[in-house]
């Protein structure tokens, strides 16, 4: 998985799968459920679901189905929790994995579909081209898929669906508070932490280059090797930063890479999970980078590569005070003249770790 840092453009099917969305009947169980209240689980889903489960791979379920009967049955065999925002209704597969896709904020082309009718399957593909379909017949070999096996897993890889879950608590919390954003922002009690990566940090920072995809500034994907040569040298500093608040923690969420040169710092990669795009937390790295370049006495430059995801990441560089100063294809770069860094936000603690 690892490779050289070139932008990453091209999507295969070797992309690693953050989600598999299950259909009910014939595909996690055997029968139809409003047809038959005795449904019996297929053999060994339990085992792929936990295995999924504990790599850091995400399950929800698109299914037509009654939801209520659906759900309390799925609470009944002990499942319920592993499956977040599922869509058990009488819409089309597409659109129920499209919300999915939505509400947990990753793209399609990380998701994989199981379902046992060759119709269902056909018409997901044909709507949504970038995902994977897979047969329920096939559920045996899906463990052992390049796909589903994570070079690393790591203690967020574990936790997430657990920090998913915890998401879904401070979504719901939001929508009930009366006040502005940043009054709401304030009541989370968060912590954001930056600092220096040190090598139990790699296997989490190469598994954010490899995943995120719409906050990352440049789409290079670094080995831990590469990571860890840049840790220990003289010219570069690696960020890596971490965010809780009172529901719990984030994770891992965000890495930065600095070039540092004698006259000009250059920021070869910026990238923030998106898990955390509403939290008001994304300028907080940049500003701090900010400051280090103006201690330093240097010129301060960052690299951006679109892919045609990533616009959100253009927009903060500009916002954050960066001006184009040369473009080479889909290289752009950008340069801060370090006379206006923003004060961290308010809201939030931030906690530097040298």
């Amino acid at each position: 998985m690892s490779h050289a840092p070139t932008p990453t453009t091209d999507q295969t099917a070797t992309q690693p799968i953050k989600c598999v969305v299950w259909d009910l009947d014939n595909t996690l169980w055997h029968g139809v459920l409003l047809e038959d209240a005795q449904v019996a689980l297929r053999p060994d889903v339990v085992e792929v679901i936990k295995t999924l489960d504990s790599r850091g791979i995400l399950n929800s379920i698109a299914s037509r189905n009654d939801h209520d009967t659906a759900i309390a049955k799925l609470e009944e065999l002990g499942l319920k929790d592993y499956f977040l925002h599922p869509q058990i209704n009488w819409n089309s597969k597409a659109a129920s994995i499209k919300e999915i896709a939505r509400l947990i904020n990753i793209g399609l082309d990380t998701f994989a579909f199981i379902d046992d009718q060759p119709f269902e399957r056909e018409e997901v593909a044909f709507v949504l081209p970038e995902l994977r379909c897979i047969d329920a017949a096939e559920l045996d070999g899906i463990l052992d898929r390049p796909d589903m096996n994570p070079r690393f897993i790591t203690e967020d890889s574990r936790l997430r669906r657990q920090m998913y879950a915890s998401d879904i608590q401070r979504d719901e919390a939001e929508k009930d508070f009366v006040g502005s954003n940043e009054e709401f922002l304030a009541t989370l009690g968060m912590r954001f932490t930056i600092a220096v990566a040190q090598e139990d940090d790699l296997q989490r920072a190469e598994e954010l280059t490899v995943r995120t995809h719409q906050l990352n500034t440049t789409g290079y994907t670094y080995s831990y090797d590469e990571l860890n040569a840049f840790r220990q040298s003289d010219t570069h500093k690696l960020f890596v930063s971490t965010l809780v608040d009172k529901y719990g923690t984030y994770g891992k969420i965000g890495l930065a890479l600095v070039e540092c040169g004698a006259e000009i710092w250059t920021i070869k990669l910026l990238l923030m999970s998106c898990r955390v795009m509403s939290r008001g937390v994304g300028t907080i790295m940049i500003n701090h980078i900010l400051q280090q370049a103006k201690q330093a006495g240097v010129r301060l430059q960052a690299e951006f590569v679109s892919n045609n995801r990533n616009r959100m990441m253009y927009i903060t560089y500009k916002f954050g005070g960066f001006k184009e100063v040369d473009r080479n294809g889909e290289l752009v770069i950008f340069e801060n003249d370090l006379s206006q860094i923003q004060a961290f936000p308010p809201y939030v603690e931030v906690e530097i770790v040298e």
